[in-house]
């Protein structure tokens, strides 16, 4: 009989939140506290406890000890795994302009699963050149490089102009999950994802927050 793992009924929802709960425990951990409660961590991130419960119940090996809670080392692990940052993802990186160099340069990355491995860029003065360990290749290297490591995710930090003719080349490669900055609407494939990092809509969301306080 096919066996349903816990992982795999955790809502979008959930798994949007568990990026803030890893950062709670791992500042807790760092802290030498061995155990934590659901009440504690719903208090402290401002979420309803039986959300709290509800979403660690889904990934956790364990139940929790009354008056103690769950063990943080051990659940810092769950949530890993759940969301597979125990496991390294390779990315690669397309732009490397202001957006691009800063991302290359960001070293929490693994802390979430996620490792860019290197970068393309058209413009010849930027090849050859590495950030962080990463160096930069031609554009026309891309579907070669990902074909060999066998790449599976790309990031777009190319002009808005420039996205779509990005996002065919990656798909092209072998891209399956496209995390995208630029400020445009991609089309794409079935059976590839794209996550929009809408800056422009953060900040219209800023402003109107702004308005109404002020």
């Amino acid at each position: 009989m096919h066996r349903v793992s816990k992982e795999s009924s955790i809502s979008k929802q959930a798994i949007g939140r568990f990026p803030y709960y890893l950062k709670f425990l791992n500042e807790l951990n760092r802290d030498r506290h061995e155990h934590i409660s659901a009440a504690v961590i719903a208090s402290s991130l401002q979420l309803y406890e039986v959300q709290v419960r509800k979403d660690l119940a889904a990934v956790s090996r364990s139940a929790g000890k009354p008056r103690l809670g769950f063990p943080v080392a051990e659940l810092i692990d769950d949530i890993k795994r759940a969301l597979r940052y125990d496991n390294l993802d390779q990315a690669i990186l397309v732009g490397a302009g202001h957006l691009g160099k800063a991302l290359l340069s960001y070293k929490g990355f693994s802390d979430y699963g996620l490792e860019i491995v290197a970068a393309f860029d058209t413009a010849v003065s930027l090849q050859g050149a590495e950030i962080n360990g990463k160096k930069i290749f031609p554009l026309e290297q891309l579907n070669d490089f990902c074909g060999r490591l066998r790449v599976k995710i790309g990031i777009i930090t190319v002009p808005s102009n420039a996205a779509a003719e990005v996002c065919d080349l990656l798909i092209a490669s072998g891209i399956l999950a496209i995390w995208n900055f630029a400020q445009t609407h991609l089309n794409v494939p079935e059976g590839v994802l794209v996550q929009n990092e809408n800056m422009a809509a953060s900040l219209a969301l800023l402003s109107k927050h702004l308005a109404e306080k002020t």
